[in-house]
């Protein structure tokens, strides 16, 4: 099939419809589980999303792989596509930071004009905060062994790096 530009148009797809539905049920099911105490329809939507996206994922890695639809332009537009996603995460997370030294350091006559506001219970940082950080950076520092160990053809230390993940 002849194309007169470099760029890939999808064909007809059901699984946005699908999966609209399937957060239909999801929610529904939430509802369900905090009125009536059943979780059964909010299990029953995460299954049907997770195999939802399993697919969807699975129909475009074969785009992109097997039918060779993802030419050079494609790819370029799906890693600068998923640089602008985490470049957004970074900047939703600096966000709860800014909100919460611009409150602190300058607390305001909504706030009582002190930090902590008045009624609220301060936590030792020493103890469960330093215990996550403490697993999130330990657990960073062994899947990215796992990622080397990956690369270098390593698998006996790749799955020791997971485990330990």
């Amino acid at each position: 099939m002849q194309k007169n530009h470099p760029f890939h148009l999808v064909d007809a797809s059901p699984w946005p419809l699908l999966s609209s539905l399937s957060a239909l049920i999801t929610m529904t099911g939430l509802i369900k589980w905090f009125h009536l105490y059943n979780n059964n329809l909010f299990l029953l939507g995460m299954m049907i999303m997770m195999l939802i996206m399993f697919q969807w994922w699975r129909d475009i890695t074969r785009e992109g792989t097997f039918q060779g639809l993802h030419t050079l332009k494609v790819t370029k537009g799906l890693r600068w596509g998923m640089i602008l996603f985490i470049t957004s995460e970074v900047f939703f997370f600096i966000s709860f930071f800014w909100s919460f030294f611009h409150n602190s350091l300058s607390p305001s006559i909504e706030l009582g004009m002190i930090w902590p506001p008045k009624g609220i219970q301060t936590f030792n940082p020493m103890e469960i905060p330093l215990l996550n950080t403490l697993i999130l950076l330990t657990s960073g520092l062994t899947i990215t062994w796992s990622h080397h160990s990956i690369m270098e053809n390593d698998y006996n230390q790749t799955l020791q790096g997971l485990l330990m993940t």
